[in-house]
């Protein structure tokens, strides 16, 4: 065997072990004794490099059994979609949600009243739109990206719409800083503890910009604001528009044209465990989770879906994404999809900042 052909086999056996470790695949015989369900939990330790303690791993465990037959229970019913073990398979569902789905967005919606925005909602009177668009496929959505145990959601959701608009609008895709947001966005967000978008695309505004991931990256931990960092904007906006509540119909007109940041419920256990599939789960309407619609479409069924980039991570979900139906009869929309939704304003490349190269 030559050299390159080794080193060509060993890179394919790692992808394959990468390509495997983003899914831990059960069977009804890993339910049938408490044996074969700890070695299950152990298989899943190793996947996730979890360590734990003898006590703590006993405790985890304890859950982790009880996510595994609600899993197993829930995937033998007849709906459009399916949950799997993934890297939240050990967290009551309780944590789940202060971790993952604390932000409180409805809260400070409520706390704060009327939105402030820079203008009128500029796309109430399109009347053409595709049947699907998919913004990843046209270039405007960068990588997925992992808010880890923090919860900066907001200013995930926030730095996605902004990456997006500055592609769609003649620039290039940036991937910029969630950590700016979270270290130096402190007036009145508050880091890890969450946030609120609107406040978020305040202070790009006034800061002239945002800076880039590769040069302000993220840690998952709030820290203090690096001011030479937050000084050196690579992408910046012109304002942004709050969408009138509660009605998909625009909010399907908005995304034709550009990513939407929106609020939902995201902490019932089958959003903990999805991993693929049209989503029609139970949610409240807590608004405790920021995301991004990058999309719309239909399945062959004529199921209608909004495409919706997580911080979750690839593990998570279709690699990071959720499908979640859309035109229910619900006016607040799946999980409160409707109830709250904001976007960017950018009117065109500002060659002043992450462009000059093209110019």
């Amino acid at each position: 065997m030559g050299y390159k052909t080794y080193i060509l086999l060993i890179c394919l056996a790692m992808a394959t072990v990468i390509g495997l470790s983003r899914a831990l695949d059960f069977h009804e015989k890993d339910l049938e004794s408490e044996e074969r369900l700890w070695n299950l939990y152990k298989r899943w330790c190793s996947l996730h490099n979890v360590s734990r303690s003898l006590v703590e791993k006993q405790k985890r465990f304890n859950v982790f059994k009880e996510n595994v037959k609600y899993i197993h229970e829930v995937n033998q019913m007849d709906k459009p979609y399916k949950l799997k073990l993934n890297q939240f398979s050990d967290l009551t569902i309780h944590e789940f949600r202060t971790s993952y789905a604390g932000s409180k967005i409805l809260h400070h919606k409520m706390l704060n009243g009327p939105r402030n925005s820079t203008g009128s909602f500029k796309y109430a009177n399109v009347d053409n739109v595709p049947e699907s668009i998919d913004w990843r496929e046209k270039g405007a959505v960068t990588h997925m990206k992992r808010q880890g145990n923090c919860s900066s959601c907001w200013a995930f959701a926030t730095v996605a719409t902004v990456e997006g608009i500055n592609q769609i609008r003649g620039g290039k895709l940036v991937a910029l800083s969630e950590q700016e947001l979270v270290d130096c966005d402190t007036s009145q967000n508050q880091g890890c503890v969450g946030g609120f978008m609107d406040w978020a695309f305040e202070f790009i505004m006034e800061k002239g910009g945002i800076t880039t991931e590769e040069n302000y990256p993220y840690t998952g931990t709030a820290g203090t604001c690096n001011k030479a960092k937050m000084n050196s904007p690579a992408v910046s906006i012109d304002g942004y528009e709050n969408m009138p509540d509660c009605d998909e119909s625009l909010l399907l007109k908005a995304v034709a044209n550009q990513p939407v940041i929106v609020a939902i419920d995201g902490g019932s256990e089958d959003m903990q465990h999805y991993s693929e599939g049209v989503y029609t789960g139970e949610c409240g309407r807590e608004l405790n989770h920021a995301v991004t619609v990058v999309g719309y479409g239909a399945t062959v069924d004529g199921t209608k879906y909004w495409i919706v980039k997580n911080s979750w991570g690839e593990d998570w979900g279709e690699k990071g994404y959720i499908r979640m139906q859309r035109d229910i009869s619900a006016k607040e929309g799946q999980c409160g999809l409707a109830m709250y939704a904001l976007y960017p304003i950018k009117n065109c490349k500002n060659p002043s900042l992450s462009n000059k190269d093209e110019l």
